[in-house]
Parts: C-alpha cells; sequence; structure tokens
C-alpha cells in the first residue's frame, strides 16, 4: 500500500466532465474548487457555489438523520459510497460510534435479506460457477491493478441468518469499508468478491428480485475445483495481496483455511478474527477477576467453525501461559444441538474432537453449567435467548465474576441481552456480545458492555499484514493483536464491566494491532518490505485519511 493521504497531485488518467462527477473514487461533487471546474470540464455542470467538505458533511449528516430506520440510513450511506467516497469515509469516521452498527452488523443483516430489493449499484465483483475456466479474465475486469486486500463469500453462512447466496455481497463490502474507516486501508486497494455457486435459500429461488442464480448449490469436487481455479487467478492476478474469507458454512471454512493458508497470504475472519476479539475480551475478564487464563473453566454453547476458532486460540494462549496442549483443552468444552461433546458420541465431527473429554452425556447447556460450574460461558450458537435467567443465575452462584459472552449476530440471534446478563447476575457479569447493546443502569449502577466485534481486529491486523507485505498470516499475528487490543483496556474502564475499548478509539487501537502484526512478520522472516524505525509513527503516517485531494 502506498503513502497513507489522499494523493496530492491528480492521479494519472483522470477522467473529466461527467466522467468525473460519476466516478465515486475522485469525484468532490459541489467541492470542486473553480480552478478545477475550469481545468476538468464542469463548469456548468455543477451547480455555482463552492462548499467546503465541511459544508458537505453538515448536508449529508442532516439527511441521514432524517432517515426513518437503519435500513434507510444504510442505503443512503452506500449511495454516498457509491457517488463520492471521499465524503462516505469522512462521515463515517467522523461518527463511528453510532454509523458502525449501520454500515455492519447489525443492519448489515438486514440489508443483505433485502439485497436484490434495494440493489441499487454494482460494487465489487461477483464470481459465478458460470465463470469455470475464465476467471483470470473476469478478475481482469476490475479497473484497479494494485489492490491490496480482498474479502470474499460464497454466501451460504451469512451472520446468523443463514444461506443468502449471491445477496451476501453485503458483507465483503461492509468488511472492507471497516477496513478504510477502522485501520486506514485506502478503498481504491480494496476489492469485494462474491462466489455465487447457488443458493438452498428456497424463499430466494422464488424471488424475480434475486440477483443471484436460480440453481441449487454446487458442491463437492465441482465446488473444490472452482475455489481452486479462483485462488490461482487471485495469486496470479494480484501477487501478494491478503485474501480474507467471510461466510462460509462450517465445513468449507475450516476446510478452506486448512488447505490453502500456507499457500498464501489469507485468513478467515469468522474463524481467526472472531477467536482473537473474543480471546481480547478474556484476556481483560481475567484481569477483571484476578484469575489466571489457565484456571478458568470455558464452555462453549454452539460447536461451529467461529467456537471451533475460538476455543483453539483460547487453548493455545492457555499453553503460552505454561500448561500442556491436552490440559489446555481440558478447561474448553463444548455444547452443541445433542447436548454436552464427549468422547462417547460417535456424531463429533473433525474439528470438535479435540474437545470431545471423557465425561458423561449431558443434554442441554443447562445440565452442563449445573454439572460443569464454568467460569465463562461463551455463545456463538445463534439460539436467541439460550442463556436464560435459570444459566445465568447459576453462572453468578457459582462464581463471584462469572463471565457471560453471548456473541452470537445480528442481534435477534443473541443469546442473552446486557440487560439479562446484569440482572440475573446482580450486577457481577463480565459481559461481551457480538453486536451491541446500550449501556444499562441497574441498582443505581452503571453498566457499560462490549461489544466484541471483530472490526477491532481484522482492520488493524490486515493493514499490518499488508504494510509489512507479510507472505503469511500466522497464528501468532492474532495472538499479538488480541493482546495489543486487551492492553488498551483501562482499569477504569474495567471497573464499569467494559472488556474492549469505546468503538470511537478502534482507529488508534487499530494502529497499534497493525505495528504488532509487523513485528511479528519481522521476527518469523514473513516481512517483504521495510519499516521506518518508529513503527508506530511509520504505520500512522501511512493510514488513508478522507481529505480532497487538490486536482488543479
Amino acid at each position: 500500500m502506498s503513502g497513507a493521504r489522499s494523493p496530492s497531485r491528480p492521479p494519472r488518467n483522470l477522467p473529466t466532465g461527467m466522467a468525473l462527477i460519476n466516478d465515486p473514487r475522485y469525484n468532490k461533487g459541489t467541492a470542486f474548487t473553480e480552478a478545477e471546474r475550469d481545468a476538468l470540464g464542469l463548469r456548468g455542470l455543477l451547480p455555482p457555489r463552492v462548499l467546503t467538505i465541511d459544508e458537505q458533511l453538515r448536508r449529508v449528516r442532516l439527511n441521514y438523520d432524517n432517515k426513518p430506520s437503519d435500513i434507510e440510513k444504510y442505503i443512503f450511506l452506500v449511495s454516498l459510497q457509491d457517488r463520492n467516497e471521499t465524503l462516505f469515509y469522512r462521515l463515517v469516521l467522523d461518527h463511528l460510534a453510532a454509523m458502525m452498527p449501520v454500515i455492519y452488523t447489525p443492519t448489515v443483516g438486514e440489508a443483505c435479506r433485502k439485497f436484490g430489493h434495494i440493489f441499487r449499484r454494482s460494487r465489487g465483483l461477483y464470481l459465478s460457477i458460470r465463470d469455470r475456466g475464465r476467471i483470470r479474465e473476469v478478475l481482469r475486469n476490475w479497473p484497479e491493478q494494485e489492490v491490496s486486500v480482498i474479502v470474499v463469500t460464497d454466501g451460504e453462512r451469512i451472520l446468523g441468518l443463514g444461506d443468502l447466496g449471491a445477496h451476501g455481497m453485503g458483507i465483503p463490502i461492509g468488511k472492507l469499508a471497516l477496513y478504510t474507516a477502522c485501520a486506514g486501508v485506502h478503498p481504491v486497494r480494496t476489492l469485494p468478491i462474491t462466489l455465487d455457486v447457488g443458493t438452498e435459500n428456497e424463499s430466494l429461488l422464488g424471488d424475480p428480485l434475486y440477483t443471484g442464480l436460480y440453481q441449487q448449490r454446487v458442491r463437492g469436487a465441482e465446488y473444490d475445483a472452482f475455489i481452486e481455479e479462483f485462488v490461482t487467478a487471485v495469486d496470479e492476478t494480484f501477487p501478494g495481496v491478503l485474501l480474507q474469507w467471510e461466510d462460509f458454512a462450517t465445513d468449507n471454512a475450516i476446510g478452506l483455511l486448512d488447505r490453502y493458508r500456507d499457500r498464501l497470504c489469507t485468513f478467515n475472519d469468522d474463524i481467526q478474527g472472531t477467536a482473537a476479539v473474543t480471546l481480547s475480551a478474556v484476556l481483560s475478564a481475567c484481569r477483571a477477576t484476578g484469575r489466571p487464563l489457565p484456571e478458568h473453566r470455558i464452555v462453549f454453547h454452539g460447536a461451529g467453525a467461529s467456537a471451533a476458532g475460538v476455543a483453539g486460540l483460547i487453548a493455545s494462549a492457555m499453553q503460552r501461559q505454561g500448561l500442556g496442549e491436552a490440559e489446555a483443552r481440558g478447561r474448553i468444552w463444548m455444547v452443541d444441538s445433542k447436548g454436552l461433546v464427549v468422547g462417547s458420541r460417535s456424531d463429533v465431527r473433525g474439528h470438535k474432537r479435540p474437545y470431545a473429554h471423557d465425561h458423561a452425556h449431558l443434554p442441554d447447556l443447562a445440565s452442563v453449567v449445573d454439572d460443569l460450574q464454568p467460569s465463562m460461558l461463551i455463545g456463538l450458537s445463534t439460539q436467541a435467548g439460550a442463556f436464560t435467567e435459570g444459566i445465568l443465575r447459576k453462572m453468578a452462584a457459582a462464581h463471584e465474576r462469572p463471565v457471560v459472552f453471548a456473541l452470537s449476530n445480528p442481534t435477534s440471534k443473541a443469546e442473552c441481552t446486557a440487560e439479562q446478563a446484569y440482572r440475573f447476575t446482580e450486577g457481577r457479569a463480565l459481559f461481551a456480545s457480538g453486536s451491541p447493546f446500550d449501556p444499562v443502569t441497574l441498582d443505581g449502577r452503571r453498566f457499560v458492555p462490549s461489544q466484541a466485534n471483530n472490526a477491532f481486529i481484522f482492520p488493524g491486523l490486515g493493514l499490518g499484514v499488508v504494510l509489512a507485505g507479510a507472505s503469511r498470516v500466522p497464528d501468532s499475528m492474532f495472538h499479538a493483536a488480541a493482546a495489543e487490543l486487551a492492553s488498551a483496556v483501562p482499569d477504569e474502564a474495567l471497573a464499569a464491566g467494559s472488556l474492549l475499548p469505546p468503538i470511537g478509539e478502534i482507529r488508534a487501537v487499530s494502529s497499534r494491532i497493525a505495528a504488532a502484526v509487523i513485528r511479528v512478520a519481522q521476527e518469523e522472516g514473513l516481512a517483504r518490505k521495510e519499516t521506518g524505525p518508529d513503527l508506530t509513527a511509520w504505520v500512522g503516517e501511512r493510514m488513508y485519511e478522507p481529505v480532497y485531494p487538490v486536482y488543479a
């Protein structure tokens, strides 16, 4: 990635006239100066008054605030992004805490469900199974040659909403918007991609406004060959690019990560990003409880790819603190749809086996909590209300500061609300959630719940990977990112129940995470680019700021 500020001189082949106004990468709208209007053939194509970006921001914020619902606000922001990227990112960056839930979770879930109905303008690349044999050719249709980050999905497991097929494109678009807003990766260097291999969502197959292929999902050898061609074409067309996998079904998510993590610079955010932000919140909870991580017993409700990723990173963190591998895994238990995962069950799949311990089978979460008395309860089940009053009270009866993470997205899928977690534990729970919850006042005390949002991890990690020119993304980078994030939480925030920094501080935190990731890349011989001596300052200088360039 080149320098961080917007270019101070016109880019090569800058369009003119209406072509410039219609190009969101370079359009400034009414902010084009008198000199630019003359030099670029804009005279008469814009209202005569020249506005500053601050004046434009007042207008767009007023329009945003007047929208009657979050989905209408989402549509407004997408439309702004489609006509003026600089203004879009300036608006989001100036109001990050308020707008992140709109451009990403939870509103992006509703946007994906309605994607074909609210579609305005194409963004990113769509590669369908019908493009087999010419994927490289399709990739070369992308107008930018220097791409630093690709986020890709096949739409099969969008948040907790299931198979949304081609409508899952909202996820890569939203993730890459966060790369820019939260970590300063230049938007021109990002590329969202959706792989359309069909859908098994019958409501979409019967929807005349569905934007994807009307066919059942391709699976097996044909699917694998399609992915192989895609990865090979990406590696050849955009050498050194960071490829981030998003919202693939469990088996594919785990299999693709295992297959490609040592072949190119790649990671799966649902597995590894979720793991890192959760580990960070766990480390903060350990500070708050005064108990080191190896002393905790952890129960996961949900045993999919995300749970496996979180469990694996926590287990390796325990090993870093002195436990053996078997002992670390023995501190972690999983509950799936059939109850406690134990060794005697014949239906336990590969990624669950390390946590299938020698124990009597228990049929449900309530009996597991009663029997194992975990100090940490982590929800990744997408089962709303799974953490019942009875379960939360049992957690509180067994531990002075029970740790309760309801991480399923969107909000409608959360295992419990922040208010329930605090109320049913008498205000003693250390709580984090996947989607945001408002502060809670209980018996005169104010609690500030933490949102364990992957945006705390993947943008900064990705920025560090790109700036270092890292050839691979090992687990050590996620450990470094998690530790850096946890260290950003001050003691007074912990006292108020916050396990992660405020969303408004995410850009500064991302800079620190990027620096930590670069150090790992350098120490492990993975860095292919030179950096400055003051790494933190060097990273900050290379973070994109949404300001208008001068064209004339």
